[in-house]
């Protein structure tokens, strides 16, 4: 399985409109644009607001204030290029949770684990910030330090001291899979999406693939327009949200594509897909587009601008909340999957479309939790021929591709050995093709596959 690299080393739970000028007073254009603009709670009274910062901590936890210097560190977090100790956070009651370590960032070095709780940051409380301030206080220049506080869950309380340093990871990830299955993930909705993931489909399908899953797994969000895109490379998926501003309620189309999905395309989300991921959950989801694989997604289904005042600091506002284009609630509720799963859902992903390929095959039943030196035995009705056709049996690694094997013969019996031991909470799939022959030559009337689960 790929390793899913996220959102660059911080978390940004968004969706983002494009950057709008205002003039005039900070502070004053600040409180009208809220009172023209904002959707969504007010906590006190915002004439009474003595500064921007306090003015941003009366809306939701989404809308925030930004200097020159933030805003610009903010929009390289969404391209993947920003300044950090190499972890994905989630905003929690007790913190802020690291749900994702980057290879080579200072956190993992250090020890940190995910599910953490970040509690402190340089020894001050964290439980009170958004997901926006906690991300300005632990980012700074390279080479600076931040010391981090962290809980565990058996309640342990750790405290490091670690060096920022410059990230820049990829967005997309490919891989060709067993069966001709292009895998492809989208780590953020960046202004280049469109480009990349196009590019990743044809790279694929040139390789050979015929059917796709596509990961939006741990993906947080990132430019509108950039999902109506992405959206837009579907078949039959015409539109892309329903908006509901302070102005009224619109239907958003997509924005087609001339590079396309196929119509069977699975689609991987968990409790960390936010935002766009969502719209584009949501919109695939109400237009029968793809099938959803995972959890149930984050429930931010609502839309930030970015308005630049006078002195070119930013104010970061709530705008609207977009919705299915079958009116799908997604905001405090998720994106349901079509196939929920418990375990990585690339496996369940790929196992499908193994067995789509496997028409006239009869599914036995699934073999769970075997141990890491599992062999196989498969019992026929007849005697078998002295000699396999090698290609006849096929074990693969799900989400990744065929494993290698030797085989043993012995009356009614194949025995089928892994060369290497099997890989804790790795799933399988066992394929034994209708090319295996009795004694007297004839093939099998049919072929034979199972699903396989190891130990932890």
């Amino acid at each position: 399985m790929l390793k899913k690299h996220l959102s660059a080393m911080l978390f940004f739970i968004m969706c983002l409109a494009v950057p709008l000028t205002v003039l005039g007073a900070p502070l004053d254009e600040a409180k009208q644009i809220v009172k023209q603009n904002y959707v969504g709670n007010v906590s006190g009274d915002i004439n009474r607001a003595t500064s921007l910062e306090q003015l941003a901590e009366m809306l939701d936890p989404y809308s925030a204030y930004f200097t020159p210097e933030e805003f610009d560190e903010f929009i390289n977090g969404v391209d993947l290029t920003t300044v950090g100790i190499g972890v994905v956070i989630e905003k929690v009651e007790s913190g802020i949770q690291i749900s994702e370590l980057i290879d080579g960032g200072s956190a993992k070095n250090a020890g940190l684990k995910v599910g953490d709780i970040i509690t402190e940051i340089d020894g001050k409380p964290v439980a009170d910030l958004t997901i926006d301030q906690a991300s300005s206080r632990i980012k700074g220049a390279a080479n600076t330090t931040v010391s981090i506080t962290v809980t565990r869950e058996d309640g342990t309380v750790l405290t490091k001291k670690l060096t920022r340093k410059s990230f820049s990871l990829p967005n997309v990830e490919t891989k060709l899979l067993y069966g001709n299955t292009g895998y492809i993930s989208l780590n953020s909705f960046s202004n280049d999406t469109a480009s990349l993931v196009s590019k990743a489909i044809r790279d694929l399908k040139n390789k050979g693939a015929k059917s796709f899953i596509f990961d939006l797994q741990n993906n947080g969000g990132g430019y509108v327009t950039a999902a109506e895109q992405l959206i837009g490379m579907f078949p039959n998926a015409t539109y892309a949200y329903k908006l509901k501003e302070a102005s009224g309620t619109s239907i958003v189309r997509s924005m087609k594509q001339s590079t396309t999905f196929p119509e069977n395309t699975k689609m991987l989300v968990n409790r960390y897909s936010a935002s766009s991921s969502e719209m584009t959950a949501a919109a695939l989801a109400d237009q029968k587009a793809v099938t959803l694989y995972g959890e149930t997604t984050y429930g931010k289904g609502s839309m930030q601008a970015f308005y630049e005042l006078e002195d070119g600091s930013f104010l970061k506002l709530t705008v609207g909340h977009f919705y299915g284009p079958n009116d799908t609630k997604i905001n405090e509720v998720g994106v349901k999957p079509h196939i929920k799963t418990v375990s990585e859902p690339l496996y369940k992903a790929h196992y499908d479309i193994i067995a789509s390929n496997l028409k006239n095959y009869k599914e036995l039943a699934v073999l769970k939790k075997v141990p890491l030196n599992k062999t196989f035995t498969i019992k026929f009705s007849a005697k078998l021929a002295k000699e396999l056709d090698t290609s006849s049996v096929e074990l693969v690694e799900l989400g990744a591709d065929t494993v290698k094997t030797t085989y043993k013969l012995s009356g009614q019996q194949l025995v089928v050995t892994p060369e290497k031991e099997l890989t804790a909470g790795k799933e399988y799939a066992l394929i034994v093709h209708p090319k295996v022959k009795n004694e007297k030559g004839k093939n099998l009337k049919s072929g034979i596959y199972l699903h396989v689960t190891t130990k932890q």
